[in-house]
């Protein structure tokens, strides 16, 4: 299969060249490619991501693209993609003030933030490596598992809203679990961002990797909206604060407002009509050897499913 995904950094090679020193295409430094894999609509990164764009959460932008490779017999179409703006490209540059704070992007059991988890290789840099400076998400981790927590909530609260932006991560995680993206926090230990904003001195968290949302799912499938048969040390950032009846307010209201609001039912069927509509002909047009899919008639079932899982949900 050569539809592949690929990763395009515009500034890869300004240490050896320092004449194209941010070098950007389209005032972008990086981009990503994804292949559509598993997703038959070719939707569901594009709309997952649109919905978390939509409640006002920083959140890559995203484009439908056909992709052309020449790679020595003239172009050659490898099909429909979705273009995703990297984090650590132009999102910090755009959507904060300030774009010089550390970035982490966590994979491995470090991702959990359970107690005694802390692994400084885990929470992986995406800048300032040469700082090794690893005490904002070290202090997290802390200041979640603390007893406190039980003895004294308001006194948690306040040291956990210190230095996290829980507010940020409740809006986020009503988004996520409405659209039932199951393939991260919660599930599995990887596919976010902490960045700790140099306005607020708060880690914030940043939403990435959708293609497996707006689904059923699989590994077990998504979270349900109230958590049940979480445990709360393994995932303590969704069980201890839901655990806390000021957040659980909070994260209940939000689930409400993202159900009436950016994903509506007439609001979603109308996106997934609209977008169908838009890439239906370069999706059925791929060719043997650059498709996930086996007829054209794959694409209409999956759009049909996605309008499906709307209603249920």
């Amino acid at each position: 299969m050569l539809k592949l995904s690929f990763k395009l950094d515009f500034d890869e090679f300004e240490d050896d060249y320092p004449q194209i020193k941010n070098q950007r295409f389209y005032g972008i430094k990086k981009l990503s490619l994804k292949n559509n894999y598993d997703d038959s609509s070719m939707l569901r990164e594009k709309v997952a991501t649109d919905v978390f764009r939509n409640v006002g959460l920083v959140a890559s932008h995203t484009a439908f693209y056909t992709l052309y490779v020449d790679h020595g017999d003239g172009p050659q179409y490898f099909g429909l993609y979705t273009l995703v703006e990297e984090v650590d490209g132009s999102v910090l540059e755009t959507q904060f003030a300030e774009d010089d704070g550390n970035l982490y992007k966590p994979d491995g059991d470090a991702a959990s933030f359970a107690s005694g988890s802390f692994d400084e290789d885990e929470y992986v840099k995406k800048n300032n490596e040469d700082e090794a400076d690893f005490s904002d998400v070290q202090s997290l981790l802390s200041i979640i598992n603390d007893g406190t927590r039980t003895t004294d909530p308001e006194a948690w609260r306040t040291n956990l809203d210190a230095v996290f932006d829980t507010d940020i991560f409740l809006k986020y995680l009503a988004v996520n679990t409405v659209v039932q993206n199951w393939d991260t926090y919660g599930r599995m230990t990887h596919n976010y961002f902490l960045y700790n904003d140099p306005a607020t001195s708060k880690l914030t968290w940043i939403p990435w990797d959708h293609n497996e949302a707006l689904q059923t799912g699989k590994m077990g499938g998504s979270l349900p909206l109230n958590f049940s048969g979480l445990t709360a040390s393994q995932w303590p950032l969704i069980g201890y604060m839901y655990q806390d009846e000021v957040y659980k307010e909070k994260y209940d209201a939000y689930v409400e407002e993202v159900i009436n609001g950016a994903f509506n039912e007439s609001t979603i069927q109308a996106l997934y009509t609209s977008y169908a509509a838009l890439v239906e002909e370069y999706a059925t047009s791929e060719v043997s050897g650059y498709t996930f899919l086996n007829s054209s008639s794959d694409f209409q079932s999956a759009v049909s499913q996605l309008k499906s899982h709307a209603t249920m949900v």
